[in-house]
């Protein structure tokens, strides 16, 4: 479909408040932790579970949610995960216990990723090849929705007193998405679109590699964002200086999304991927060295890894035909950097010291930047050999 037609731009359109409304819902467990250890009488600690049922509801909807998408029209299958996303919203205030609020993340977790993944889905089946820019926007809407969502929390303890009021005015308005999406048609999958060139042959080297990126990548992301503050916080530097590194990670983080979609107008994904990871080399490489502060280098940081994520998505659909169940794969992948990065940094911080933590970074950039080498040896191999 056209980029260009009004029912691409109408689709699109609703994709990005979709997503704006994910962000939000995603954005809000962290700042609201404080009121649910006081609701459910637990410990900050005890409430660590819950990250724990969001990252396996994030596992399990990614699968669920490829297949739905590929065998249901997608915008049903995004609209009935948005309101069990409501509902899931609406419980959290009312979940005293901490195992019914374990549940209720559980919950959240699966349909915040199912929504994600099928979001990501249809925008690629909508503009096929152009959409590189595309998902760089719908990426950034996501970031929107977290950055916003705690001056929503704010804005409602001021004026209520009382945080529920967020969760309940976060699920009004994913209800409030439902009948705008579901009265335009889905976007159909490439296999059954007539396209003016065929799809690349199916080539499991390149999924492997796409998903181990896609792996690394969301695992650098959560261990910078996580565990920075940590980091300045034991090498010295105060709490409430090293308190503001993560926001400057994600505002920059955020910046560059917006920055990718020009970009990527201009320059080709291969391109906009090695500037980033190049960004990415050296910022990591100034931590380790001392070249710059620790403030600058979480803005370039965020940066750098701003635009791989949506750019590797927008590639992946130029090299591969994607279908829900490949997304589903991809954000399964996502899913288990996102557990399994962030644990060994911690780690490493406690056995290893601090130095442990921009040597980690610098690992991580430049495996990514091996596997995009490997990509780019391996798409260039098949089409020399026809496939």
């Amino acid at each position: 479909m056209p980029a260009s037609t009004p029912y691409a731009r109408r689709v699109t359109h609703r994709y990005f408040l979709v997503m704006l409304a994910v962000g939000m819902s995603g954005g809000l467990l962290g700042p609201a932790l404080p009121h649910l250890a006081a609701m459910t009488g637990s410990t900050m600690g005890q409430l660590s579970v819950l990250f724990t049922a969001r990252a396996l509801g994030n596992m399990l909807g990614s699968l669920l949610s490829g297949r739905l998408v590929d065998r249901f029209p997608g915008h049903r299958v995004i609209a009935a995960m948005l309101l069990l996303m409501a509902v899931g919203l609406v419980a959290v205030p009312f979940s005293q216990g901490l195992a019914v609020l374990t549940a209720v993340v559980f919950l959240l977790g699966l349909t915040e990723i199912s929504v994600n993944a099928g979001s990501n889905t249809l925008l690629l089946w909508t503009h096929g090849k152009e959409s590189p820019p595309w998902i760089s926007g719908l990426h950034f809407c996501f970031g929107l929705g977290g950055t916003l969502v705690p001056l929503v929390l704010v804005a409602v303890l001021a004026l209520t007193g009382h945080f529920a009021w967020a969760f309940w005015a976060v699920a009004l308005y994913a209800l409030l998405l439902i009948w705008p999406l579901v009265r335009l048609a889905s976007p159909c999958p490439p296999a059954v679109r007539e396209e003016d060139a065929p799809m690349p042959p199916a080539d499991a080297w390149r999924l492997g590699l796409f998903l181990f990126m896609f792996s690394l990548y969301v695992g650098m992301e959560i261990t910078f964002a996580g565990w920075v503050t940590a980091y300045a916080t034991l090498d010295g530097m105060p709490s409430k200086e090293a308190a503001l590194l993560a926001t400057l990670f994600w505002l920059a983080l955020s910046a560059g999304r917006l920055l990718a979609i020009p970009l990527l107008r201009r320059f080709s994904p291969w391109w906009v991927l090695r500037g980033c990871l190049a960004l990415g080399l050296a910022s990591g490489l100034a931590l380790q060295l001392g070249w710059l502060p620790l403030a600058v280098v979480s803005l370039l940081f965020g940066l750098a890894a701003s635009a791989i994520f949506p750019t590797l998505f927008g590639l992946s659909n130029q090299l591969m035909t994607i279908s829900g169940r490949t997304t589903g794969l991809i954000f399964l992948a996502a899913g288990v950097g996102a557990m399994v990065v962030p644990s060994l940094a911690g780690l490493l911080l406690e056995r290893a010291g601090t130095g442990a933590f921009p040597l980690l970074l610098l690992t991580l950039m430049g495996l990514l930047t091996l596997a995009l080498f490997a990509l780019r040896a391996r798409v260039r191999r098949t089409e020399d050999c026809g496939g």
